[in-house]
């Protein structure tokens, strides 16, 4: 039996939820499980896993903003994520002599791990993506997470290899020798499951969950629901808060859902809408969803990435939060065909668990 401390980054839900599987699987094996944490992060993995002890632990100050200038205030915000990756490293230090833990699992954190304990890298992107303004800035980027990337024994990728089956492109490429030497691309890690139902009965779920207090995607969609048919639910994403009404007879809205929730409310959906998110669209995968509409947030690069090479790929519609229209980015996106085929979850934790883990407890 082994100690596993694991960190996920709080800005949103997504790195919380995509190490759900993960922790799941430890927790199968026996193994103890401490989570380090914070903001709703903490609340969302509180709520998931009360059994576990968890750790408030501070986080970096969010680059977020609700203009569409987000890779400018993120680039100049690069000085001040330096000083708190130190002071993060500081605060792992006190945990860790105060803790013994066997195995260290980061998501996103750069200060978490240690020089004694074996310590992973979960992390979707190998570089930032930028504006085109600011595209000789996206090699100095590869050499920040290199740098960052040596105090670890792995970096772990939730995504296929890179190739037609690849939903993050190049975001999940470095062309940096030693980061190259310790990649491990996993598959995707989703927070669902398929299951057994009788039949999809939600015509569309739509699910709201933005870091930087964001309410103008969530305004103009409870605007626009009544004008589509079918019956609707609407997630906001906030565990900090709990309460639930029925805005129509065939609107209902939700502060929050908890992860066994959200597996039933997707597998019981014909057509999700939500924001460009990698963690919402790995779950998309793992359902085989085929109608989707992406909303990335404005000026958020990575997920306007995102949404852009799905669209090319012809996988899913997307649009911008300023343009949306419902009635008529539905009719859009009955025309895409959906993701390929791959290897689910399941299968993906044994095989890191199996292949990557093992050799550490």
């Amino acid at each position: 039996m082994a100690k596993i401390l694991i960190s996920p980054l709080s800005w949103g839900l997504g790195h919380a939820s995509r190490i759900v599987p993960i922790a799941k699987e430890f927790l199968k094996r026996n193994h103890v499980v401490t989570f380090a944490t914070s903001g709703r992060a903490l609340i969302f993995l509180h709520n998931e896993f009360p059994q576990c002890e968890i750790i408030e632990f501070n986080d970096y100050p969010t680059p977020f903003t609700s203009t569409p200038f987000f890779a400018t205030k993120f680039t100049l915000y690069i000085p001040t994520m330096l000083k708190s990756i130190q002071k993060e490293k500081e605060e792992t230090n006190k945990i860790l002599t105060k803790k013994n833990f066997d195995l260290i699992i980061s998501d996103a954190r750069f200060g978490v791990y240690s020089k004694d304990i074996p310590s992973f890298f979960i992390n979707h992107q190998m570089k930032f993506n930028t504006p085109l303004f600011l595209k000789p800035v996206v090699p100095l980027s590869e050499l920040f997470h290199t740098l960052f990337h040596k105090n670890f024994q792995r970096i772990i990728i939730p995504d296929n290899p890179p190739g037609e089956t690849s939903l993050l492109g190049n975001l999940g490429i470095s062309k940096q020798p030693y980061t190259n030497k310790i990649i491990y691309y996993c598959g995707i890690l989703a927070g669902v499951e398929k299951i057994d139902i009788k039949e999809e009965d939600i015509d569309y779920l739509i699910t709201i969950s933005t870091p930087g207090g964001q309410s103008y995607l969530e305004n103009k969609i409870l605007k626009q629901a009544p004008d589509i048919p079918g019956k609707k639910i609407i997630l906001l994403g906030r565990p900090e808060e709990k309460f639930e009404y029925k805005l129509s007879s065939d609107i209902f809205i939700k502060s929050y859902a908890s992860r066994e929730e959200i597996n039933i409310l997707m597998n019981r959906s014909k057509f999700i809408i939500t924001r460009g998110g990698y963690t919402t669209l790995m779950e998309i995968a793992e359902l085989n969803k085929k109608h989707t509409i992406l909303i990335p947030i404005p000026g958020h690069t990575e997920q306007q990435y995102i949404a852009k090479h799905v669209k090319t790929r012809h996988w899913f519609y997307s649009t911008s939060q300023y343009k949306l229209n419902l009635p008529i980015d539905i009719q859009k996106s009955i025309k895409y065909q959906g993701l390929p085929k791959m290897s689910k979850t399941k299968d993906n934790v044994k095989k890191i668990y199996d292949e990557i883990f093992i050799k550490y407890l």
